[in-house]
């Protein structure tokens, strides 16, 4: 194809993940004409232990949006209905009860790679949408009247450009946006392990000195995902280890929550950021979603949730829009979705410096502050509501 060819599409979304794949879809069940750039079709990479080692927290606000999009029915995901949080050197622990707000689940586990495949077969079927497979855009120029997007031999023209392709976002670069880091000093390490006891539909994070350590529900009651935060020496000790030293150690520093660590699969580790971008529409006809235009820690496993939470409000933004990328009108929406991704960073920020603290007088007051929050209901109550995207807040935000 000529390299002067134009295409014309409303909406251009460049990445593929849950993030980028659910807005190509929802806009394109709303009928709207959508390319979808992705360099890599989604895969599902299972290990040894039968998980995907890529594993996702989703909450009731993400499951749905996730049905809204008709892809829920076809998910395997893992409920649970309760989530324990202790840490290292306390007397005191918060328990979340998924009854405390008379639902009957807190949220659910899913596989990355199944829920990516799930979004992709729906987008390949769909008549208002285009998958462009194989490779990243070489060149993107916003104009007054569309966005011109270079990929391979093609050249697109879009009302509107969403770049929803990750951390290292190459949309962001190219425009000369920004992201304002900040280092945690940490390093995750992720897997997935057998456990002698069932995790009986119990999400647990217990918060070590040296970063907070999860154990999620998986596909069976003796599998669990482990998060493992810690810092980068620690990381690197830790993936050297012999799997069966590996396990006694988790074992120890989990308190046997689930038994003992019975088996291991493979061990990932890679480095923990937060970044926001300084800004997520740089033009009347680009947005930036998901990890394009922020990364959090992932101790409160929001990640992705905000990612959703992008998707939400984009299209009920777009809904009675006739031109998407008409001036002024993400303006608001973008400015809400900064300014929440601003209070996650520093509020995750100030909960990692907090629980890192040793001094004694500030260990007593911590559990002092986390056996007041787990005896009154009512504030506990609201921290449920608010981590499953559906208080005020996340409403007002989004």
């Amino acid at each position: 194809m000529a390299k002067g060819f134009r295409e014309d599409f409303e909406v251009a979304v460049v990445g593929g993940g849950p993030v980028g794949a659910a807005t190509a879809l929802g806009l394109a069940d709303a009928g709207r004409r959508v390319a979808l750039i992705e360099q890599h079709r989604p895969q599902v990479n299972v290990g040894a232990l039968g998980m995907d080692l890529r594993t996702l927290a989703l909450s009731p606000a993400s499951q749905a949006l996730l049905a809204n999009l008709s892809l829920w029915d076809g998910l395997k995901p893992t409920p649970y209905d309760a989530m324990r949080v202790w840490e290292e050197r306390g007397t005191a622990a918060i328990r979340f009860a998924a009854s405390d707000v008379g639902r009957a689940e807190l949220g659910w586990m899913q596989e990355y790679g199944p829920l990516a495949q799930a979004a992709w077969r729906r987008l390949g079927e769909h008549p208002n949408a285009e998958l462009i497979v194989g490779e990243a855009p070489s060149a993107v120029a916003p104009q007054r009247e569309a966005v011109v997007i270079e990929v391979g031999a093609r050249r697109l023209r879009a009302a509107l450009l969403i770049a929803a392709d990750g951390a290292q976002s190459r949309v962001r670069e190219q425009l000369g946006v920004k992201a304002h880091a900040r280092n945690t000093g940490q390093t995750a390490l992720v897997s997935v392990v057998r456990t002698s006891s069932g995790h009986k539909g119990t999400a647990w994070q217990r918060f070590l000195h040296d970063g907070p350590l999860a154990l999620l529900p998986g596909r069976d009651e003796r599998t669990a995902a482990l998060i493992w935060s810690q810092s980068p020496v620690a990381a690197a000790r830790r993936l050297a280890l012999e799997e069966s030293d590996f396990c006694a150690e988790l074992t120890r520093h989990s308190e046997a929550c689930l038994g003992e660590i019975c088996a291991l699969d493979q061990r990932l580790t890679f480095p923990l950021s937060q970044s926001v971008a300084a800004s997520f529409n740089p033009h009347p006809r680009v947005l930036l979603i998901g990890d394009a235009a922020r990364t959090v820690h992932l101790m409160a496993g929001l990640g992705l949730n905000l990612g959703f939470e992008d998707v939400e409000g984009l299209l009920r933004r777009a809904q009675d829009a006739s031109d998407l990328g008409a001036p002024g009108l993400w303006r608001a929406f973008a400015r809400r979705r900064k300014a929440r991704a601003q209070a996650i960073v520093r509020m995750l920020a100030t909960l990692q410096g907090f629980y890192g603290v040793k001094q004694p007088a500030i260990q007593w007051l911590r559990n002092a502050g986390v056996r007041w929050v787990n005896d009154f209901a009512p504030f506990k109550r609201q921290i449920i509501i608010e981590a499953m995207g559906l208080g005020p807040l996340a409403g007002r935000l989004s």
